[in-house]
């Protein structure tokens, strides 16, 4: 048995790798579980040395991380380095908080005594990463992981092998100790079983809300935790006092970007009445400017969908939306690319979709987003919570108390203002119902990826 990676590109199988085996996951584990111990104990400046070597490695190697992102899935090679800046700005920013994020937690003065709380590592982090943002989903965890003194075993996707391996080819050239961070290539069976593993002490998961679903029932067999970054179906507001073509220009990219397949991306648009036929014909516009083709041509603009299975599915998920009551207003002949099974597809605008339709209530992970016309904030923020889903939300408004405002009644993660689609390594990320539990990034993800231990310290004379 073994691994394929089937490029979207042009249907060949552009990775094979064979699945570990027994031995060599047990092999892994085993010198994860040897170094970790050794690794704690090193101060924090010199992990963040190490860090930092992996960082200019890591950019180093910009342009053929790209290319071979853009080969694995799909996504246009003129925005495809823009996931290593993204890559570079998390991990050094959350290298340069840890000595923050880690410091003892004093106290308070009490005659007598020395009180304080110390973060430890946790061990081993075993993270499972997806395969829309390879390398941004996993150095949201695999960084912190190891500024905080864990080791840590990358399981990536099928989909994107070569991310992992860039990791630890990066880390090796960096002199990060042996045994540290490591790759496993893995089947679902293998990855439930690691998960199962006494040596494994904290999971990261990134994925559809089945995959943690499946997570979270393995690893309460165990007394570990389990971060876990899901599904989105996120909504963004148009106030009646938004700048329409700074709206238009932002929710469309934040919407298409990516072929859709982001976690985060926007897929239910409400509309102020007063603004919404100016806002819809600009969003039309802009939408059929878009150029759907190769991914390495640097004039394409949208590439294809990872997989034809999955143009399958939003194909239907589309149709049944239409069927339900929405109005599509993209024609489809207009890409001349998009064809039936393949995954090249056209983006769509779905209009008037019912509340209950699947746009507007499911995930469709594709370059699909819905819009509804809304009469008042009150109204938009109903529309805005009703789903399972809870991973970012967004207004666009010139009122910024009246953003606030709204925030604090929008059950999400993250609540923009005037823009949307962005993680800021300085701020937790963290989503809320089906989307998720647990957090990354920010001086509270370093919260998840250690245990509080109390020195309680009498001290006599």
């Amino acid at each position: 048995m073994s691994l394929k990676t089937i490029s979207p590109v042009d249907g060949r199988v552009y990775v094979e790798r064979t699945p570990a085996s027994t031995a060599q996951i047990d092999s892994t584990l085993q010198r994860a579980r040897a170094a970790q111990p050794a690794w704690r104990d090193v101060p924090v400046s010199e992990r963040a040395a190490i860090m930092e070597r992996f960082c200019n490695e890591f950019e180093r190697r910009g342009s053929q991380i790209a290319t071979d992102l853009s080969w694995q899935m799909g996504r246009p090679i003129r925005f495809a380095p823009s996931e290593v800046r993204g890559t570079l700005e998390r991990a050094r920013h959350m290298t340069a908080i840890a000595a923050t994020a880690l410091a003892d937690l004093d106290a308070g003065a009490k005659p007598d005594f020395r009180r304080f709380v110390r973060r430890e590592p946790l061990g081993v982090v075993f993270t499972v990463a997806a395969w829309n943002y390879p390398y941004l989903i996993a150095v949201n965890s695999v960084v912190p992981a190891l500024m905080a003194g864990n080791a840590v075993v990358l399981k990536h996707s099928a989909q994107t092998p070569l991310c992992a391996e860039v990791f630890a080819e990066c880390f090796a050239a960096a002199g990060l100790p042996a045994g540290l961070f490591q790759v496993l290539h893995l089947t679902h069976a293998d990855t439930e079983d690691v998960i199962r593993d006494p040596r494994v002490d904290f999971v990261a998961f990134t994925g559809s809300v089945a995959g943690g679903r499946a997570v979270q029932r393995v690893a309460a067999e165990r007394f570990i935790g389990v971060g876990l970054e899901l599904g989105g179906c996120d909504p963004v507001y148009v106030r009646h006092d938004a700048d329409l073509p700074h709206a238009i220009e932002n929710i469309v990219d934040g919407a298409y970007f990516n072929s859709g397949q982001s976690c985060c991306g926007l897929q239910r648009i409400y509309v102020h009445e007063s603004v919404h036929e100016r806002f819809t014909r600009g969003c039309v516009e802009l939408i059929q400017q878009y150029r759907l083709g190769d991914p390495l041509d640097p004039q394409v603009t949208l590439g294809p969908v990872v997989r034809t299975a999955a143009a399958d599915a939003i194909r239907a998920q589309v149709s049944a939306a239409v069927a339900a009551g929405a109005r599509a207003v993209i024609e489809e002949r207009d890409f001349p690319h998009s064809k039936a099974g393949t995954p090249y597809l056209a983006p769509q605008l779905l209009i008037d979709a019912p509340p209950d339709s699947s746009v507007m209530r499911e995930e469709i992970f594709g370059p699909v987003a819905g819009l509804m016309k809304v009469h008042s904030d009150a109204e938009a923020v109903t529309r805005m919570n009703d789903s399972p889903f809870g991973l970012t939300a967004a207004v666009w408004t010139r009122d910024a108390g009246a953003a606030e405002t709204l925030g604090a009644q929008v059950q999400t993660g993250t609540w923009f203002m005037n823009r949307c689609d962005y993680l800021d390594p300085a701020l937790a990320w963290v989503g809320v119902k089906d989307s998720g539990r647990g957090c990354t990034l920010s001086v509270i993800g370093y919260e998840h990826l250690t245990r509080p231990k109390s020195f309680h310290l009498r001290v006599t004379t």
